[in-house]
C-alpha cells in the first residue's frame, strides 16, 4: 500500500536520491520509490561518485533546497557494495552535512548493517527491493523528517506497523535470513567478547556489537550499565536488592535476576531514584 502525503502539495513531496551501480537494481528501486505517493521526484545515480557530483550540480530542485537551508535531497536510498567509493563512505559524507538527508540502505548483504545504523540510517532494506518494504522505509523517512523539521508528514504504513523514527533496529542472522530486532523488545544485553547477546521476550540473539558501543548508543533510550557484562532496560527493573556478594536487580514479571557490580551501584541507584521521581 502506497503512502499518501497528508494535506501537502506536490512541492512538499520527497526529493530522493537513489544510488546503485547495478542498473536492474537501480531501476527496481526507482520504480518502487516513484510508485509511492509521498515521493515527488527520484534522482538516480549509478555510483557514489556520481551521487556526490549530482548534489553539487546545477540541478534546480537541489539548488532551491540549498537556498532555503534544507538538505540537498530529503533522503538517500543507497546500495553499500559499489566499486570505487562505497555506499558507506558516500553516506559518511551525507551524514556530515548540516542539515543532512535521511539515509536508507538497500543492499543484498546484511553484514554491514551495524555500521549503517551507526551512521544514523533509519532503515536497512535487503534486496530484491519490494514495494511493501520500500513503502515502510519511506514511512520511517517521513517520520524522521517530521521529528527534525515538521516539513513532511504521512500516514503510517499500516495501523499495525506504525513507523517510528526513534526506534533503532538491530539486524540478526537466523538460519540464513536477516531479522530486524527492535530495540524496544530488548530486556537486557550480555557481553560476550566482541559480541553482545540481546535478550528479548522471545529469546536471545548474538550480534557483532561490543557492549560498550550499545551502552553509548542506547543510554538516551533508557538502557543502563549495571555490570561489566550487563546492560539492562531501566524501566524493567522492579527491584534492587542486597544479596550475598553484592547487589542484584530483578527484571520484569519473570523476575530475572542479574548481578550489579560495586562500581555501577551508585550510578544505578541514582538513576532509579531519578526515574521514580520522574514517574
Amino acid at each position: 500500500m502506497a503512502l499518501t502525503v497528508s494535506a501537502r502539495d506536490d512541492n512538499r513531496k520527497l526529493l530522493v536520491l537513489a544510488v546503485d551501480d547495478e542498473l536492474p537494481g537501480l531501476d527496481q528501486l526507482r520504480h518502487c520509490l516513484e510508485s509511492n505517493d509521498a515521493v515527488g521526484r527520484v534522482i538516480p545515480a549509478v555510483d557514489a561518485s556520481e551521487a556526490l557530483r549530482l548534489l553539487g550540480s546545477a540541478d534546480e530542485d537541489i539548488n532551491r533546497r540549498k537556498a532555503a537551508g534544507l538538505p540537498p535531497v530529503d533522503a538517500v536510498f543507497a546500495d553499500i557494495n559499489m566499486p570505487g567509493l562505497s555506499g558507506m563512505e558516500m553516506s559518511r559524507v551525507f551524514a556530515s552535512l548540516n542539515p543532512a538527508p535521511v539515509l536508507v540502505f538497500v543492499t543484498g548483504y546484511a553484514s554491514e548493517a551495524v555500521d549503517a545504523f551507526d551512521l544514523g540510517a533509519v532503515d536497512y532494506v535487503l534486496k530484491p527491493a519490494r514495494q511493501e518494504r520500500i513503502d515502510k522505509a519511506i514511512g520511517r523517512v517521513l517520520d524522521k523528517l517530521d521529528t527534525q523539521t515538521g516539513r513532511v508528514g504521512a500516514e503510517p504504513v499500516s495501523a499495525e506497523e506504525p513507523a517510528k523514527s526513534d526506534e533503532e533496529v538491530i539486524p540478526v542472522e537466523l538460519g540464513g535470513t536477516t531479522k530486524l530486532i527492535p530495540r524496544s523488545s530488548v530486556r537486557w544485553v550480555e557481553a560476550q567478547g566482541d559480541y553482545a547477546r540481546l535478550y528479548t521476550t522471545e529469546g536471545s540473539h548474538l550480534v557483532r556489537i561490543p557492549l560498550a558501543q550499545l551502552e553509548e548508543r542506547w543510554g538516551s533510550a533508557g538502557f543502563v550499565r549495571i555490570h561489566r557484562s550487563y546492560l539492562v532496560a531501566l524501566p524493567l527493573i522492579t527491584e534492587l536488592r542486597m544479596a550475598q556478594g553484592g547487589y542484584q536487580v530483578v527484571l520484569g514479571d519473570d523476575e530475572k535476576v542479574l548481578p550489579v557490580s560495586r562500581r555501577h551501584t551508585r550510578a544505578l541507584k541514582d538513576k532509579l531514584v531519578g526515574s521514580s521521581r520522574a514517574g
